[in-house]
């Protein structure tokens, strides 16, 4: 057994020393690698943020039939910053003049590579572009597809874009609040509302008016695209069938159809609520009654009370009738600057008697309260099903004058620009490599060529497992304590069960003497006789007691005995 723990204490010190010798080459090598980064900081600003993957970027170039597409590597080529006021607010603070700025990421940038920044805070941003042809909603699909980095989380502030609605008329110098979109698409939050809009406006076919439907609400946690800083993919495909779907980094999260699961409802309901419909005076919507034939018992007795006093309580022995709960206390003084005439006065404050609290109550004792048997309360006739019951009554239903049926909402308002109109709390919002198509494949394949980039590097430079257990533990310190027990737990074990323990009394006793040791037959011949006649006197014991017990001492003893003859 002692060599079976030596072989498991040993196993257990060997993969403990080579499991430190790993980290220890894992964090020499770590050290390594953030002196040579220091090092190629020190030569040049430029590398600072360099990734530690080497990737190539190129910008990307689509493969199919596009009606808008933009990275911003040649800069805001194309795109019109507002010069417009806000309606109904004050001129200084109705200005579109939060500022934009063409940059790389601030982390995992690729050289060459970057996006639209939004730069200022609490100001209003409005900046917009032509598509290269116009989007007419046919019989192809539309999808349009976006980054967004939230580069120092969001506090509250949106990262939607607009498609305005194509129109003789539309300048993108007044790209504004109300100018006409045909859709809205893209985070937004504010507080802890974490929001991915999808919003159409729909033309009413009977007034020509547009009423806004949103989609319902994503059943996913949104929070980590808006605060994890990553640049996140969000991909919106509308679908001549009616349908949609929305993805955030390739991965549907919301989808249903522009019929059923927009709110309010497209196509509104057929009949309606009668508005000069009114309620009848003895419509009677009460579904139960007291039982007008039901009659008080005699017995009932309405002035008994709740409670009563204990009559069977006693008072318990050693009760200090004489002494107050609170005295005032001996020990305080009235304060120097204590003004009879201004303060009134003086009296020293309350604390507890020290009598009290040996015995079992103090002051006038009072009788306790028990529930009284004889109390019924007030007498209230039992309730019946009432036969003049007539339901809760409702306004009569007529013909919706406003109804219309649109089962092809999929066919919107064409769109010929995208814009931007935004206000923010948080600055440095990024957004990149805008495409709107047709084609899935022309979405995923643009999408391969960049964002798939980025994630490749953010991937390679996420931090070591070591890194993000301590940030994990800054977040949650709690979690120091089930760190501590973890590392803990392997060393306890082992101090167990591979510590050296003391010898016990057997053992020593079952220790083999020194074989050198000369043994004469005279002394044999003895010994044997002793161990005959204990044998002899055991077997007469065992006869008299009719029992199998076995006397250990001297089995052990005559064991001992025999070994050291051996």
């Amino acid at each position: 057994m002692h060599f079976q723990w030596d072989w498991l204490c040993l196993g257990v010190l060997i993969i403990s020393s080579v499991t430190a010798g790993m980290e220890s080459e894992e964090n020499l090598d770590a050290d390594v690698e953030v002196e040579n980064f220091d090092k190629q900081s020190q030569e040049a600003d430029v590398d600072r943020d360099k990734s530690s993957l080497e990737v190539v970027y190129q910008t990307p170039k689509p493969t199919g039939e596009v009606y808008f597409t933009e990275t911003f590597d040649e800069g805001m080529s194309g795109w019109v910053l507002s010069v417009t006021l806000k309606e109904d607010m004050d001129d200084n603070v109705a200005k579109y003049d939060g500022r934009w700025e063409v940059e790389e990421l601030k982390e995992n940038a690729m050289p060459g590579d970057k996006g639209l920044v939004l730069k200022s805070v609490a100001k209003y941003h409005a900046i917009s572009a032509m598509l290269t042809k116009t989007f007419v909603f046919d019989d192809k699909p539309l999808i349009v597809q976006y980054e967004v980095n939230f580069q120092k989380g969001i506090d509250c502030g949106g990262a939607y874009i607009k498609l305005l609605s194509s129109s003789n008329d539309l300048n993108l110098e007044y790209f504004f609040d109300k100018t006409p979109y045909t859709i809205m698409f893209g985070p937004d939050k504010c507080g802890e509302d974490y929001k991915l809009h999808f919003i159409f406006r729909h033309k009413n076919p009977k007034t020509g008016e547009y009423d806004e439907k949103h989609a319902e609400r994503p059943d996913v946690d949104l929070k980590k695209f808006y605060l994890d800083k990553k640049t996140h993919l969000y991909t919106l495909v509308l679908k001549p069938d009616d349908t949609f779907e929305i993805l955030i980094d390739q991965t549907v999260v919301s989808k249903g159809s522009l019929l059923e699961n927009m709110i309010p409802p497209v196509n509104p309901p057929k009949e309606i609520e009668d508005p000069t419909d009114k309620k009848p005076d003895d419509w009677d919507e009460r579904p139960k009654i007291p039982d007008p034939n039901a009659v008080k018992p005699d017995d009932w007795d309405e002035d008994e009370p709740a409670k009563i006093e204990d009559p069977d309580a006693v008072k318990p022995e050693g009760w200090l009738d004489d002494e107050p709960q609170y005295v005032p206390d001996p020990n305080a003084k009235k304060p120097k600057d204590w003004d009879e005439e201004m303060d009134g006065e003086w009296e020293a404050p309350q604390i507890p008697n020290a009598k009290c609290e040996t015995a079992p109550g103090c002051g006038e004792w009072v009788r306790p309260m028990k529930n009284n048997p004889k109390y019924k309360g007030k007498w209230r006739a039992p309730m019946i099903d009432n036969p003049n019951y007539q339901g809760i009554w409702s306004p009569r239903k007529i013909p919706n004058p406003d109804y219309f049926e649109d089962l092809h909402p999929f066919k919107m308002t064409a769109v010929s620009a995208i814009g931007l109109e935004l206000w923010s709390m948080t600055s440095d919002i990024y957004f990149d490599n805008f495409i709107i198509c047709s084609e899935k494949e022309v979405a995923d394949r643009w999408a391969a060529d960049s964002w798939g980039l980025k994630k490749l590097v953010a991937s390679a430079n996420e931090p070591g497992m070591f890194s993000q257990l301590v940030t994990a533990a800054e977040e949650h310190p709690w979690l120091w304590v089930l760190y501590i027990l973890t590392l803990a737990l392997p060393v306890g074990l082992t101090v167990l069960f591979c510590w050296p323990g003391k010898k016990s009394d057997e053992y020593i006793d079952f220790k083999k003497p020194d074989v050198s040791k000369q043994i004469t037959k005279g002394k044999l011949k003895e010994v044997t006789e002793d161990f005959e006649d204990d044998e002899l006197e055991e077997e007469k014991e065992n006869e008299d007691t009719d029992e199998d017990e076995i006397r250990p001492g001297q089995l052990q003893r005559n064991t001992v005995q025999l070994l050291q003859l051996s």
